[in-house]
This record gives structure tokens, C-alpha cells and sequence, in this order.
């Protein structure tokens, strides 16, 4: 299974390629205590869930720590975070993967998933199957470097 996600990653790599308009970079910090997301879910500690100003609900995320190569797939499911110096906010279980919690914040990349898939080309339609594949292993360990 996990060699099947590091594939379908693969061939994600040249999708999400196509959505660096969408890509950011900055800083991440993470958080453990709540009890409702701004999407009404119960807040759990231990999902790869995050919290983004304006993405979609429901929005697969590629977060990268920029010093470490360590990612992440996160789901957004809340709102913020409210310092504005920040891009994202990452659950605890996703921080521990990043190897943030130590440090409390780090630099990121941020690539919104079904946004690369959506910027595709017409001519050349983005695989559904690798995307998905990839998205629904949210919390897999991929090192870029």
C-alpha cells in the first residue's frame, strides 16, 4: 500500500507542478486543543486535518516543511490561522509527521491538491485514480529531497 502511494505520488509530482499559482509558502504552526471545527466536525488531535483562510472545506493539502523535505496530506476542515503571519494551521498528529512540535512553527509550502488537478490543461486531463490514491493516504511521510 504505502508503495503504491509513493507511485501515485510520483505521478502527482507533474500535477502539482501545473498549480504552482496555487502553491504557497510560509508559516505553519500547529494546534491540539478544540472541540468543533468551523465546518461543525469534532476537532481530533491525532487526524492530518488543518485550518486555511480561504480554501474550501474538504480541500486535500501537500504541506512541506522547507527545512526537514518532510510532507504531509492534511484535509481543511477549519478556519485560519489568526496570526497573519501564518499560512496554515496543522492538527498535532500532522505537526508530529512535519516535525514541528517541537519548534511550535515552521516554513512551508503549501500545494492545495484538487486545485492542481482542476488547473490541468483540457488537452491533457490529470489521472483521477493517482490523485485520489494519494489523497486518501492523508498522512503519508513523502520526502522530496
Amino acid at each position: 500500500m504505502r508503495l503504491a502511494a509513493i507511485a501515485a505520488f510520483a505521478i502527482l509530482c507533474g500535477t502539482i507542478s501545473q498549480a504552482d499559482a496555487a502553491a504557497q509558502t510560509g508559516k505553519a504552526s500547529y494546534y491540539k486543543h478544540g472541540k468543533r471545527t468551523a465546518s461543525g466536525e469534532r476537532f481530533n488531535a491525532a487526524d492530518y486535518t488543518a485550518a486555511h483562510r480561504t480554501l474550501p472545506f474538504g480541500t486535500r493539502v501537500l504541506v512541506t516543511n522547507l527545512k526537514t523535505g518532510k510532507s504531509v496530506i492534511v484535509r481543511v476542515n477549519d478556519r485560519g490561522p489568526f496570526i497573519k503571519s501564518r499560512i496554515i494551521d496543522v492538527s498535532y498528529g500532522a505537526a508530529k509527521v512535519l516535525g514541528i512540535t517541537a519548534t511550535g512553527v515552521a516554513t512551508v509550502k503549501i500545494v492545495p491538491l484538487q486545485k492542481a488537478a482542476a488547473a490541468a490543461p483540457a488537452a491533457a486531463p490529470v489521472p483521477a485514480a493517482p490523485v485520489e490514491a494519494v489523497a486518501e493516504n492523508a498522512g503519508e511521510v513523502f520526502s522530496l529531497r
